[in-house]
């Protein structure tokens, strides 16, 4: 049995909605084709399987083992053009895209001024809306087709159309320079996460500026903007400068909301961009403005002018959602919390096909952090297990880093410590293995592993040792993203005064409200 995400025919298949299977069984009714085509068949038995399974198709009699290929390639091909087909999937760049297509069948049968006339069009509307790579095939065939028409205004127009395609040149190369430097920055983000000393910083920083294309901001448009600000806030994230990645998160945000056609044709990156705003906003913990951010995005995102799509409404759940976590984090409102947990589990459930695997391991971090505010050490601990024993997560090592740490201070506090020992060296050999060792995590294995050793009339003293050792690192260039998955501080403090963590994270949060 094949597993189903290595089939794409039967994961298409599965991804399609009501609606759109309607669609696909109309649209091949006008194909005036037999109603016992062999691929509707195949896409028939397709929609009732469960799971992916060769054998099953075979016997069904539908085709021939040495048929299926051609067959599945065809059904995969005519379900893409039902969906091209259907009003939804309709957007601006379909349309233009569509609106070439005219233009260089009219000019291969000679009809060059109705051609131009469309094409003319096409550019106009292609500019307006930041797509300027096909604004550039449009001119370029607008020279073709002007070569072979001769008119009286040809100098004129070989000028203008020279000089067009100069310009889009220009801007495509800086767009091109400026989305490879943001992708290799997310890149890196993603393996290794921030920064852990000096010569991390300097090979970033040596990077960005030697990859960053020279360019007058006057002469950007939307596109060449919005992929500066997304380079810039890579850049600052890998360094942790959190205040630099709020700057860029704002202008990413912001250039939205001067440009509002923009939102609606381009609605995953105005969600990515309003999700590192609040990211930002967390880290700098400023929950007045977090707050009002998220509060904004659901109001857009509820709107009736939003898009709406699968994937639109994947992100939507999965933004929205970790967002609504993190402000309970930065509140100290770990019981109101608890709320969502089964909203969150439902939405991965729904979602998973197209959510990734680190994505939905932060959501089981996040959760695990909730139960470990409120007490329940147990919980905290299940959630932490999924982590832990996922052998595919292979992005952002230092989310499991963490997670073992998060693990051994909830089994002290559950009283769970007779394993805590052999845990202990497991997640040692863990951090030295993933060279991620840094001194927070050294200080709480150090200080874990005392405990046994310690009486409970000494616990006080012990508690406020490793709070004295700590506290330095709190906004120590390198060793301050622990306390991003972990509010250790906050955590030793609840002993120290005898009061629960949420309350103590609660009134931190006030303060910085005042």
């Amino acid at each position: 049995m094949t597993n189903v995400h290595k089939d794409a025919l039967f994961t298409l298949v599965k991804s399609l909605s009501k609606s759109e299977k309607r669609q696909f069984k109309l649209y091949v009714g006008r194909l005036g084709v037999n109603a016992d085509a062999k691929f509707l068949a195949l896409f028939n038995l397709l929609d009732k399987l469960r799971s992916y399974d060769e054998r099953q198709i075979l016997e069904s009699g539908i085709v021939k083992k040495s048929q299926l290929s051609n067959l599945k390639a065809h059904l995969y091909k005519q379900i893409l053009v039902s969906l091209r087909l259907n009003p939804v999937n309709q957007n601006i760049r379909v349309q233009l895209r569509e609106q070439l297509d005219f233009a260089s069948i009219l000019y291969q049968k000679g009809l060059y001024r109705q051609s131009l006339k469309i094409l003319e069009k096409v550019k106009g509307q292609a500019i307006a809306v930041e797509e300027k790579n096909l604004a550039y095939e449009v001119v370029e065939l607008e020279k073709i087709i002007e070569s072979q028409y001769i008119t009286r205004s040809l100098p004129d127009r070989a000028r203008e159309l020279t000089s067009q395609a100069r310009e889009l040149t220009e801007l495509n190369n800086i767009t091109s320079a400026l989305s490879n430097l943001s992708l290799q920055l997310y890149g890196m983000m993603l393996k290794v996460g921030y920064v852990r000393n000096d010569s991390d910083h300097h090979k970033v920083m040596d990077y960005f500026d030697s990859h960053l294309p020279e360019f007058r901001l006057e002469d950007l448009g939307f596109r060449e903007k919005l992929w500066l600000y997304k380079a810039h806030l890579w850049y600052s994230f890998l360094i942790q400068d959190f205040l630099s990645a709020y700057k860029y998160s704002s202008k990413w945000v912001d250039l939205f909301y001067e440009h509002p056609q923009m939102i609606n044709l381009n609605p995953v990156f105005f969600l990515k961009g309003n999700n590192y705003l609040m990211e930002s906003l967390f880290f700098v913990k400023y929950s007045t403005q977090f707050r009002a951010t998220l509060q904004r995005l659901e109001a857009q995102v509820e709107s009736r002018d939003f898009p709406k799509n699968d994937n639109v409404a994947s992100l939507s759940f999965l933004y929205l959602n970790a967002n609504k976590l993190n402000l309970h984090f930065l509140e100290g409102t770990f019981e109101k919390g608890l709320k969502l947990v089964r909203i969150v589990e439902y939405g991965i459930n729904k979602h998973k096909s197209r959510l990734d695997e680190h994505h939905i391991m932060l959501f089981y971090y996040k959760i695990a952090c909730l139960y470990f505010g409120v007490g329940d050490h147990k919980s905290c601990i299940q959630y932490l297990k999924k982590i832990i024993n996922n052998k595919n997560l292979k992005v952002r090592e230092d989310l499991m880093c963490f997670a073992r740490v998060l693990s051994l201070v909830a089994h002290y506090e559950a009283g769970m410590d007779y394993h805590l020992e052999l845990q202990l060296k497991s997640t040692y050999k863990f951090l030295l293995k993933m060279n991620d060792l840094h001194e927070v995590q050294w200080e709480m294995i150090v200080f874990l592993r005392k405990m046994g050793s310690i009486y409970p009339h000494e616990l006080k003293d012990a508690f406020q040792e490793l709070y004295d050792r700590l506290k330095p690192f709190e906004n120590h260039p390198y060793e301050k993203r622990a306390f991003l998955y972990l509010d250790i501080l906050s955590w030793l403090e609840s002993h120290l005064h005898g009061r629960p963590v949420a309350e103590i994270i609660r009134e931190k949060a006030l303060a910085l409200t005042r």
